[in-house]
C-alpha cells in the first residue's frame, strides 16, 4: 500500500487555481479539494515536495503550501464514484467497476486506478490520447516513459502496437501498470521496466515512437536519448508542459533539433502536448 502525504494550499485572491490543481494532479494526488480559502489534497510521499512547491508558486507566488504525513490509504475503496468514463475519439478509458459502458469503443482501456496516476483523468493524459492515432502504424515499436499505470502503453496497444515497452522509476507504480496490463489482455506486447529512462530507452531502441508524459524538464533532459533512440520517420508525443512554458519549451527544442508537427491543448485547459519529429 502507497504512504501518503497531505498537501493543503492557501492560495492569494486573483491565483491560477486551475493551474495549482494541475500540478497537484501532475504529482499524484487521486482529488483535490476546495476548503475554504485552501486547496486539500493528498501526494505520495515519493514526491519531490520541493519541486512541487516550485510549481505551485509558480502559478501563485504568494501561496502557502503545507505537508504532513499521514501514512497507509487505500484508495481502492474511496475510488468507485470519484472515476469516471473518457471518450477520446476512438479511445475509451474505465475503471473496472464501469468496463462495461465502453465495450462499443474502438480502442476500450479499463484502468484500475490504483493511485490515480494515469487514469485519464488528468488533461495531460486525454491530450497524448487525443494525439496517439495521429502518430501510430500498425506493427510499430513503442517506448512509454514515465509510464504510470501503463494507460498510454495498454492504448498503444490496443491500436495494434506490435511492441510496447512501459518504462517507470517509481517502483510503487509497477504492481499496478503489471495488473492494468494483464487485465487488458496485452500482457503478450506490452513489457513493464522500473528503472531510470536514460539508461533503459537506448537498450530497448529503436522505437517509432516515444510517449512520454512527464515534466518539461525532463522531457528536455532526455530529448537527445529520444531523438537517437527513434527509428527513421518516428515520432514523440510529449505532455506535461504548462501552457506558460510553451514558447519556451519550443525554443529549446528547436535548439536540439527538433521541430513541432501537431500540438494541442484542452479548450480553456492549462497543459499543453505535442507530436514532435527530429529535423
Amino acid at each position: 500500500m502507497v504512504s501518503w502525504t497531505e498537501i493543503r494550499v492557501r492560495h492569494t485572491a486573483g491565483s491560477s487555481r486551475d493551474s495549482m490543481v494541475a500540478a497537484l494532479v501532475q504529482a499524484g494526488a487521486p482529488a483535490v479539494q476546495e476548503v475554504d480559502d485552501d486547496l486539500l489534497t493528498h501526494v505520495p510521499n515519493t514526491t519531490d515536495l520541493d519541486a512541487l512547491r516550485a510549481m505551485l508558486r509558480a502559478a501563485d507566488p504568494g501561496a502557502r503550501v503545507d505537508a504532513r504525513d499521514v501514512g497507509d490509504i487505500d484508495w481502492a475503496a474511496r475510488w468507485p464514484t470519484a472515476v469516471g468514463v473518457q471518450r477520446l475519439g476512438p479511445i475509451a478509458i474505465a475503471p473496472p467497476w464501469r468496463s462495461a459502458e465502453i465495450a462499443d469503443a474502438t480502442f476500450p482501456v479499463i484502468i484500475d486506478p490504483g493511485t490515480a496516476c494515469g487514469t485519464g483523468e488528468h488533461e495531460t493524459t486525454r491530450n497524448v490520447l487525443r494525439l496517439l492515432p495521429n502518430v501510430m502504424n500498425p506493427s510499430d515499436r513503442v517506448v512509454d516513459v514515465g509510464a504510470g499505470s501503463a494507460v498510454l502503453a495498454i492504448a498503444a496497444a490496443r491500436m495494434g502496437a506490435a511492441r510496447v515497452v512501459a518504462i517507470e522509476l517509481d517502483e510503487q507504480a509497477i504492481g499496478n501498470a503489471e495488473a492494468n496490463v494483464a487485465a487488458n489482455g496485452v500482457s503478450d506486447r506490452v513489457t513493464v521496466i522500473e528503472g531510470d529512462a536514460r539508461v533503459i530507452v537506448p537498450l530497448v531502441a529503436p522505437a517509432r515512437v516515444i510517449l512520454a508524459n512527464i515534466i518539461s524538464s525532463v522531457i528536455l533532459d532526455l530529448a537527445p536519448i529520444f531523438r537517437d533512440a527513434l527509428a527513421p520517420g518516428g515520432r514523440a508525443v510529449v505532455s506535461g508542459i504548462l501552457g506558460t512554458e510553451r514558447d519556451a519549451f519550443c525554443s529549446a527544442l528547436a535548439s536540439q533539433g527538433w521541430r513541432i508537427e501537431t500540438e494541442y491543448t484542452e479548450e480553456g485547459g492549462a497543459w499543453w502536448s505535442s507530436v514532435i519529429a527530429p529535423q
